[in-house]
């Protein structure tokens, strides 16, 4: 229980990688927030199953209205605000010379702005608290490009770039600010692809597996628990080894 009575944000943890970092966090102790465009009232279910209470907010994260209201809400309820994942993200792939200019901005709004938006809300109870932990998950693409994916490169990017100037403003007052950058994990874009699609993604990892929901997750909650106090500004890879700096 190494986050017993945290309190957690968790953008898009109403589905996929962002719900098994939810139910991952409420294992550890934490109350969970779910911030989503879709309902997190299945998330919500589960964690209040092990025993953890929780709440279920619809929130477009490029809204700075709506975010700011949600962490009102959240404020009232548990009083502080310990950790925020900003998980939400989207792509709209294709070829540059074909992307069309709302496919970039869309990407662009959600996996960034959206980051930007809730960390900037949370930050006043961080500060205040003189603890924090703000876990933002970006991808290899960030690192490494692909072809088809420049919009969503950039955002992830960019997401990393954020993190590290953001980890040098609050670090004096106890706010740690990290990156995950997950590589092929088992998802619901992952479900859509061949076998031999799969197993030519498959020929990159060196481990040779695709990762699970709950790779991403644990990694989260090591980065959220007072093990990793003394980590900020990095970017930890969750990829079989794809990348290696």
């Amino acid at each position: 229980m190494r986050l017993a009575n945290k309190v957690a944000i968790v953008t898009g943890g109403a589905r996929g990688i962002g719900q098994a970092i939810a139910l991952h966090l409420a294992e550890a102790g934490a109350h969970v927030a779910i911030c989503d465009v879709q309902s997190g009232i299945e998330t919500v279910a589960r964690i209040e199953e092990l025993g953890r209470t929780a709440l279920a907010l619809q929130v477009d994260i490029t809204r700075e209205s709506q975010v700011k209201d949600a962490v009102e809400q959240i404020m009232a309820k548990w009083g502080r605000i310990d950790i925020l994942v900003n998980n939400a993200g989207i792509t709209r792939d294709g070829l540059l010379l074909r992307m069309k200019e709302s496919d970039w901005d869309a990407v662009l709004d959600v996996n960034l702005k959206g980051a930007f938006l809730f960390s900037q809300a949370v930050l006043r109870p961080m500060l205040k608290q003189r603890e924090g932990r703000i876990i933002n998950i970006a991808s290899v693409v960030g690192l490494m490009g692909n072809p088809g994916q420049a919009n969503y490169a950039a955002s992830k990017a960019g997401l990393i770039g954020f993190s590290k100037s953001l980890a040098r403003e609050v670090a004096s007052r106890g706010v740690t600010v990290n990156c995950i950058a997950p590589g092929f994990i088992i998802s619901d874009m992952t479900d859509v692809l061949t076998e031999e699609q799969k197993k030519v993604l498959m020929d990159q990892v060196p481990l040779g597996d695709m990762g699970l929901p709950k790779d991403v997750a644990s990694a989260v909650a090591f980065l959220a628990s007072p093990d990793a106090r003394y980590i900020t500004g990095q970017t930890v890879n969750v990829d079989g080894g794809l990348v290696m700096d």
